[in-house]
């Protein structure tokens, strides 16, 4: 390999925006990060599954009123 030609690989502090602190390596001395598996809501088991956009509600107005065409006999 060619040599002084990659980047300087050295410890890194992430950072995420509930407190949480990580120590890794990485080419960049700090990274800072908005989710980390401390409080995603997939990894603490507090996952909610919401309808934000009614689109249960939606489709069951939209279907409520139509009946099945009668068989052809």
């Amino acid at each position: 390999m060619k040599s002084e030609i990659h980047p300087q690989y050295s410890p890194c502090t992430i950072i995420c925006a509930c407190g949480e602190v990580f120590h890794s390596r990485s080419t960049v001395p700090q990274i800072r990060v908005e989710i980390c598996s401390k409080c995603h809501p997939f990894f603490t088991g507090r996952q909610k599954l919401i309808d934000t956009e009614g689109r249960v509600e939606r489709f069951q107005r939209k279907y409520r009123g139509k009946k099945a065409a009668p068989a052809a006999e």
